[in-house]
Parts: structure tokens; C-alpha cells; sequence
């Protein structure tokens, strides 16, 4: 299976967790180690092949436009434009189909930033497991432990055919989401007209047996909040 060479960025939240740092930008381009989250995103895109980004926007939409114009290398930049009403992570993806075209697609969050540990950069062993006839969505995982800015309980289980179980009505599991999948472009547009987000088309695809993920071999950061934002940065500084 080849790389997507197409990906949808979410990047048209509120960021209502990540204030006073978004009261004047979007949570897109709050900066991490010198870098906007939605570059971080992007250059790492870039990176596993992807030639073409569908952003959607919404608060300070102007700004990050003018952001994303300016960025001066790839991958090409298409606006999904949400000024109009923000439709969370299903009807992101729903509006955005047309712009996507109808091969297999990266869908990444902008609050996530990590480090390849291993050799295998972070998106082959996606790549490698993803399989259009028997899954709906392939999920990039992370391991609660020593994660960044992650406070949950976890959210799947996996199996080592690689398909997920939600964590349901156990006190903890393993794993959790780290903000990246590949799925069809088609994924969401039986979903509802206006805003919905994916995690119900997930738990139905799960049910199904057509869920799957795997474990990023690296670190971690959940930039979630202001403090999270200060122990990314920490963690990056480290890092060089």
C-alpha cells in the first residue's frame, strides 16, 4: 500500500483549553520550540509524502490563511473554509470530501507533536497496516506512559491483528489516539448535516471489527494547554 499523498488538517477549532495563548490566533498557530503547531503537523506530512493539505479554518481564520500562504514550501495548501459554523471533526471531514479527491487520505490533528525514536519514520508502519478492504479508519497510537500533555485514561485496546476495542466501561487501557489515521475521504459524509464529530463512526466501525491501529515507535506531546505547550518545549529543547 502506498502513502496517501493527500491529507485533511483540523486546524478550525476554538482552542478554548490552549487561552490566554489563543485570545488573539488560532490554536494552529500557537508556537511550540520556535515552531506554529500547524507547521509541526504540516513539515511532518511532508515528510511521509503527502503533496496536498485540505485546512480547515474557522477562529482567526484570516490569519492562519495568511499563515498558510506564506509558509513557503509544501505540501500545497487548500482552505476548507468554516467561518460560516464549525463542524467539529465529522462534518470537517464530510465538507471537506470534495476537496480531497477519492484515494486514501491522512487525517491529522494540530495539537499533536512528536519524535520518531526508531528508525522506521512514523508513518510506514501506518501505511503497512492500512488496508481499504477491511478497514474503515487506521488509527496512530500512543502509549499512555511517558506521554506529554496526556492526562486521560486511555482509549483502545489492541489486538495483535491490529484491530482496536474501545476502552468502554474498563478503568484504564493502553493506548490512546495521538491525532493521526488515514482513512477514506468518504468516511464521514453519511454522517448528519452541520457539526459531528468521528468518535461515533469510529465506535460503529469498531463494533464492526473494521477499526485498527498501531503504536508509534517515539515520544509523545499532547499540546493541549499552556502547560502542556511549556513541557513540548522542554521535551524539544532536550531533545536537540
Amino acid at each position: 500500500m502506498t502513502a496517501p499523498k493527500t491529507a485533511m488538517v483540523l486546524a478550525a477549532g476554538l482552542g478554548t483549553r490552549m487561552r490566554p495563548l489563543t485570545d488573539d490566533r488560532p490554536k494552529a498557530l500557537v508556537e511550540v520550540g520556535g515552531r506554529a503547531l500547524i507547521d509541526h503537523v504540516l513539515d511532518r506530512l511532508a515528510e511521509a509524502g503527502v503533496e496536498k493539505a485540505v485546512v480547515n479554518v474557522h477562529w482567526f481564520a484570516d490569519r492562519l490563511e495568511a499563515h498558510l500562504a506564506a509558509r513557503g514550501r509544501g505540501p500545497a495548501i487548500a482552505i476548507s473554509d468554516e467561518r460560516a459554523e464549525l463542524l467539529e471533526t465529522g462534518g470537517g471531514l464530510k465538507k471537506a470530501h470534495p476537496l480531497l479527491g477519492d484515494a486514501p487520505v491522512f487525517v491529522a490533528n494540530i495539537d499533536s507533536v512528536w519524535m520518531d525514536r526508531g528508525d522506521a519514520p512514523w508513518a510506514d508502519a501506518l501505511v503497512r497496516l492500512w488496508d481499504p478492504v477491511k478497514m474503515d479508519a487506521c488509527l496512530l497510537l500512543a502509549t499512555r506512559e511517558g506521554a506529554i500533555g496526556f492526562e486521560g485514561d486511555g482509549d483502545f485496546f489492541l489486538a495483535e491483528d491490529g484491530r482496536l476495542t474501545f476502552r468502554g466501561e474498563a478503568a484504564s487501557a493502553p493506548f490512546a489516539y495521538m491525532g493521526v489515521h488515514i482513512t477514506r475521504p468518504d468516511y464521514a459524509d453519511g454522517g448528519p448535516d452541520g457539526p459531528f464529530s468521528l468518535s461515533p463512526l469510529w465506535r460503529a466501525s469498531a463494533a464492526a471489527g473494521r477499526l485498527y491501529g498501531c503504536v508509534l515507535d517515539g515520544d509523545w506531546m499532547h499540546v493541549g494547554d499552556p502547560q502542556a505547550r511549556d513541557e513540548a518545549e522542554a521535551r524539544l529543547a532536550h531533545a536537540r
